[in-house]
């Protein structure tokens, strides 16, 4: 990896003070100005060769990958992709093709074959680049470039670090691995409206996977961290203490007779119930009329103590950007308030289909914050406290399958995690299903913890359910 003018000793590592350098900035600037220029360049011959309009995506990623298992290393990768994206229109005909290779006859061939597929497709109604009077005029400093100062050796001491430290726990008995990843990446995006956006930004992750048992039978479980800046990570020894308590905690586990129960999700797969919210008003299922949600903006779909907010221009954030993936501002904007769907989450394309407006998510959202909460008001409750709120039912901490249909919302998988009697956890619980419909799932949200896991752009707290069947023996 080139860029990098200082080395970290592990001792440095281990104690996670982690100093960011300068020198990829400058670097990373460099690139953002050839990659700008390229895109303006291919905009302006697109043109020229009929195009009405015409836009470019274009990045340059770089990373470090190392894993270490049982103190040994098994993989080291370093990576430097490239990627460059066109699509041109001729009316409301289009045409996109790709390549890996900025050299200049690759960006023409490039050119040349979306030009030719624009030219022989059905015209679409709903066809062009998003509304010029959309496109970012404002681009904000949002702290998301760290570059992490890692070199191959260090990488590996510090994966061994952190693989001892969850080792070091009496019961582990073996390990999957250690992972540290380092990456760093730079993208433009341009179009014929004269829209030229930049983005730089890195993420870093750790993670530890374990196992731990006997003949009488094993467990796995694992921790990960994921930062912009390395600055943010928890400790080697905090990771691998935290892999091998969840590990440990494992052992034991039984089935549950089949039974009605409440049912707490733990943050890690909360955000995953909030996902599949996010997929049933997003527009492609909508104008496709493959969701549970269609027709559902301005209804209740939560609790009207539930609030959802997009924020995407927190410092740091996983999601954030101040343009989505086709030049269009972002801003704050409510998604659920006080339990009503406020709006669908859209891209132009599917905007037009649906006749609305791009609500800035062309490519995604942009960090979801569940506000925490409950219907008695108050204080929002932390883990412990969803723990005591639950009382006597299932916590959840892994699912398992695909069982989740968009259409109908039938929501059914495989679960484990642990049984929990007057707020206390006391067994793990292992091979069951839990199943529902997601509308009566969302509607039966009894509290959102404040337990908030940041790992991700769905930031959300533990998620507490009424009632779900639970299949078991």
């Amino acid at each position: 990896m080139s860029g990098y003018c200082t080395r970290l000793s592990p001792s440095v590592l281990q104690e996670n003070h982690v100093s960011e350098v300068a020198i990829s900035q400058d670097a990373s600037r460099r690139e953002l100005d050839r990659l700008a220029e390229l895109a303006e360049d291919v905009i302006r011959r697109a043109r020229a060769a009929g195009a009405s309009q015409a836009e470019v995506s274009a990045s340059i990623d770089t990373g470090l990958s190392v894993n270490v298992r049982l103190g040994e290393v098994e993989t080291v990768e370093h990576t430097r992709d490239r990627g460059f994206g066109l699509t041109v229109y001729f009316g409301q005909r289009k045409g996109s093709a790709s390549t890996a290779d900025l050299n200049a006859d690759s960006i023409q061939a490039t050119l040349d074959q979306a030009c030719a597929i624009a030219r022989y497709t059905e015209e679409d109604p709903a066809a062009g680049l998003a509304d010029a009077a959309r496109m970012a005029t404002q681009f904000p400093e949002l702290d998301l470039w760290h570059p992490w100062a890692i070199d191959t050796s260090e990488a590996i001491a510090l994966g061994q670090q952190i693989e001892a430290a969850g080792r070091a726990h009496a019961g582990i008995t073996n390990s999957d691995g250690a992972g540290v990843q380092m990456g760093e990446s730079v993208s433009v995006y341009a179009n014929s409206h004269g829209f030229v956006g930049r983005e730089r930004g890195t993420r870093h992750s750790l993670s530890l996977s374990l196992i731990a048992g006997d003949e009488a039978g094993m467990q796995r479980d694992y921790w990960y961290d994921s930062v912009r800046s390395a600055n943010d990570f928890m400790s080697a020894r905090e990771l691998g203490d935290k892999a091998a308590e969840r590990t440990l905690a494992r052992v034991g586990a039984r089935r549950l007779s089949t039974r009605q129960s409440p049912v707490l999700f733990a943050p890690e797969i909360a955000r995953g119930l909030i996902g599949h919210m996010v997929g049933a008003v997003s527009g492609g299922a909508l104008y496709r009329r493959a969701s549970f949600l269609v027709d559902h903006a301005g209804k209740q779909i939560m609790p009207s103590w539930l609030s959802i907010m997009e924020l995407p221009h927190l410092l740091r954030g996983q999601g954030s950007g101040a343009f989505d993936a086709e030049g269009v501002a972002t801003r704050d904007r409510v998604l659920v308030e006080n339990g009503v769907l406020a709006r669908y989450v859209l891209g132009s394309y599917s905007a037009r289909k649906l006749g609305l407006e791009s609500t800035g998510n062309a490519g995604g959202i942009h960090n979801l914050v569940v506000a925490p909460g409950h219907a008695d008001g108050g204080v929002p409750l932390d883990f412990q406290g969803m723990l005591q709120r639950l009382g006597t039912g299932l916590l959840v901490t892994e699912v398992m399958g695909q069982g989740v249909n968009a259409i109908t919302g039938d929501y059914s998988r495989g679960a484990s995690g642990f049984w929990v009697e007057n707020g206390e956890i006391v067994y793990p619980v292992e091979e069951i299903t839990i199943a529902a419909n997601l509308r009566e799932m969302f509607a039966g949200i009894q509290a959102v913890g404040s337990d908030v896991d940041k790992r991700s752009h769905l930031l959300t707290g533990s998620i507490l359910l009424g009632s779900m069947t639970i299949a078991g023996e």
